[in-house]
């Protein structure tokens, strides 16, 4: 059934070129997606294992192997992410009736090379489906982005190229390392890497996967890609592309688990650098598109900020809170981004520019989009009972997870606390641009603005639900996590991170023993 997710995007973009209207096909498809995702992820909740995957096929020695399923519940909700932003992105942005065609296809197909690296049970596939979703979003840049569209496409390429190689040369040295000839998840995890390699595999790991997540200094290709493109590639690849390189890391740090630490402090002073460096960079932005683009970038630094809480004591020491909150904000700051996208794209074209300094007063021409842009901002700088504080709290906690009184500040605390200054900047940035657009005098170019009709409500009212659900109970999602053993494999008890963990009862010892006898 798991294969079904990359069918149906596939068997859309057939259709588009056998002559079927290219947007009635694209909402279809996306729409199947999503509802084939929530079938799937509501019966890994209760359990139900069988039948989600398919058989993998082994295609080649060393064993590259086809296979689809649902790994763990870090794939389901990675999962989850990519048919919920396909779903509104389907929805969202318009553009000549002549590339109507060259718009949906691309579409579809970022979103199946999305899905398939998250669906995919072998390293071979993990990596070739992002590589995939890469070459549609390189020609949508290039054929129908904005501004100096060309020169940006040719730069994201370069950048995310350098990436990829260094990530493949990591990923050929772990799988020489591991001794295995096998390249599925279940076997590499099974391996023991010697550990003088580690540290060289783990720097290769961290600049491959880091450039592609935009991390500090390799993230200069990121804002100026996302203004460029269409709005569903904006969508798509900062809301979902981008967390390939994050789901690599946590997926891949327990085979180089001493290298990882190795590099720990490495980790810190880039995230930090995310943080701040970038935080003040985006405050001093001029336009709305540049300014989220930039903000985007500043978030990936507190989902690094809990990887770093997870590889902190290597293999020694679990951080059970670590990788949930990790997994939890890459899914709220994935719905955020997306809905700020997606509603930028809509004041463009009501208004022709995104300029802050022509922009002001919209919310008394359009208050529906004021409202529902002032919810996605809300969620940006982590207002409580929206999903993004969830995730932020956890990953708070994780930075200070084991740590005692009077043992002094690690690196990890030090930079937890240095990050607390990051929700300062978010909320001045994020603030200020919602001010300058939708308050204060009307500025030149809104006297004509129209606000949102029943369609262009409806995919950010979509993901507003999301984000709202998930705020509220974010349970649904890290109980995902529970019991989230591989496919093939007996589920295992996992402490829900949100709940504390209780010492054992002294005098409950005795009785149990009495029982047992």
């Amino acid at each position: 059934m798991t294969a079904c997710l990359l069918l149906i995007p596939l068997i859309g973009v057939i259709a588009i070129l056998k002559g079927r209207d290219p947007g009635a096909t694209a909402r279809l498809a996306t729409t199947l997606m999503l509802a084939t995702g929530i079938l799937l992820a509501g019966l890994w909740a209760m359990g139900i294992r069988d039948g989600l995957s398919i058989a993998p096929v082994v295609l080649s020695k060393p064993e590259i192997r086809l296979g689809l399923g649902l790994y763990d519940g870090m794939s389901v909700i990675m999962m989850l992410l990519s048919v919920v932003v396909a779903f509104a992105a389907a929805r969202t942005g318009s553009c000549k009736k002549r590339h109507e065609s060259l718009w949906n296809i691309s579409l579809l197909l970022v979103a199946a090379g999305a899905v398939g690296a998250f669906i995919s049970t072998d390293l071979f596939f993990f990596y070739a489906f992002h590589e995939l979703a890469l070459v549609p979003t390189f020609l949508m840049i290039g054929i129908l982005g904005r501004g100096e569209r060309k020169i940006i496409a040719w730069k994201a390429t370069i950048y995310l190229a350098f990436g990829s190689i260094v990530l493949l040369a990591g990923l050929l040295w772990l799988i020489a390392a591991s001794g295995t000839s096998s390249l599925a998840f279940e076997d590499l995890l099974k391996t023991s890497i010697p550990a003088e390699d580690q540290p060289g595999i783990a720097l290769f790991l961290i600049i491959g996967f880091g450039t592609l997540v935009s991390l500090f200094p390799f993230h200069s290709w990121a804002a100026p890609t996302y203004a460029s493109a269409p709005a569903p590639i904006s969508m798509l690849h900062a809301g979902v592309l981008k967390k390939f390189g994050l789901y690599g890391l946590l997926r891949l740090h327990p085979l180089v688990p001493e290298g990882m630490s190795h590099w720990l402090n490495l980790v810190i002073v880039l995230l930090i650098g995310n943080i701040l460096w970038v935080g003040f960079v985006t405050i001093n932005q001029k336009r709305l598109d540049l300014m989220l683009g930039n903000s985007s970038v500043m978030h990936m630094g507190y989902i690094f900020l809990a990887f770093a809480a997870l590889i902190e004591a290597g293999a020694q020491i679990e951080n059970p809170v670590a990788m949930p909150a990790a997994i939890l904000l890459m899914f709220a700051h994935g719905v955020t981004i997306a809905m700020l996208f997606g509603l930028t794209d809509r004041i463009e074209k009501k208004t022709g520019t995104l300029d802050l300094r022509n922009l002001g007063g919209l919310a008394s021409l359009t208050p529906k989009l004021a409202f529902l842009f002032g919810l996605a901002a809300m969620a940006s700088i982590g207002l409580p009972g929206l999903a993004n504080f969830a995730g932020e709290v956890m990953v708070f906690i994780a930075g200070f997870r084991g740590w005692q009184a009077g043992s002094g500040l690690g690196s990890v605390q030090i930079a937890t606390i240095i990050a607390l200054w990051g929700l300062v900047i978010s909320a001045v940035y994020m603030l200020r641009a919602y001010r300058r657009t939708f308050q204060g005098p009307e500025g030149s170019h809104i006297k004509n603005a129209e606000d949102l009709s029943s369609n262009e409500r409806r995919p950010a009212i979509f993901l507003a639900f999301v984000l709202v659900i998930v705020g509220l109970f974010p349970n649904l999602l890290l109980g995902l996590l529970e019991n989230s053993g591989s496919a093939t494999s007996e589920p295992s008890e996992v402490q829900n991170p949100l709940e504390p963990a209780l010492p054992p009862d002294p005098e409950a010892q005795p009785q149990q023993a009495m029982l047992a006898n």
